[in-house]
């Protein structure tokens, strides 16, 4: 896993613009893996956001870049308790959550249709996909759009604009803590 790998599957995540970003990762030993996992968490903690793997498998795991904070308040909120409850999740505490959603990321080969809530998705389209198993969306971007269509195309354009200008900024030199904006108080 390389820090560019990072910032070019997660800049909107480290920008502070979404809540969390999913990526896959090969790896020779998981023990390596740990390693590296744990420097880099030595450069994200403090600003606020954590990296984890959700799934590991032979020789590529799936890692998740998330900011703590924010989820908390997206899992807290209204319509994504019920998504979460309605998903069989008992415990919307957010270690908890996290532990469901890896469990089901390790039992079967399908991405569980909450996972959209555990990466800063509108609930109301983490829904929308739910009821309408994927068909019938309204526009297709990072994912697919049930509600707010102008809102949802408004933050692909900025999702992609970030990630262009983070990718571009690392290409000259810049350190992944320089492109980590530190958490909001």
């Amino acid at each position: 896993m390389s820090v560019d790998d990072i910032i070019r599957h997660a800049a909107p995540t480290l920008a502070g613009l979404k809540t969390g970003s999913l990526f896959p990762c090969r790896f020779d030993s998981r023990q390596e893996l740990a390693e590296q996992l744990r420097g880099i968490n030595r450069v994200l903690v403090p600003r606020g956001l954590r990296l984890l793997p959700l799934r590991m498998r032979e020789d590529r795991a799936l890692l998740y870049l998330y900011r703590p904070a924010e989820l908390s308040r997206d899992l807290s909120g209204g319509e994504a308790e019920r998504l979460l409850d309605r998903a069989g999740y008992r415990d919307t505490e957010q270690r908890a959550c996290l532990r469901e959603l890896s469990r089901r990321l390790r039992s079967g080969p399908d991405f569980p249709h909450e996972i959209g809530l555990f990466l800063g998705y509108p609930p109301e389209d983490v829904a929308g996909f739910m009821d309408h198993r994927g068909r019938d969306c309204k526009c297709v971007g990072c994912w697919k759009v049930y509600g707010d269509e102008e809102g949802a195309r408004r933050r692909f354009r900025a999702y992609k604009s970030c990630t262009g200008n983070y990718c571009s900024r690392r290409a000259r030199g810049a350190s992944l803590e320089s492109l980590t904006v530190p958490e909001r108080v």
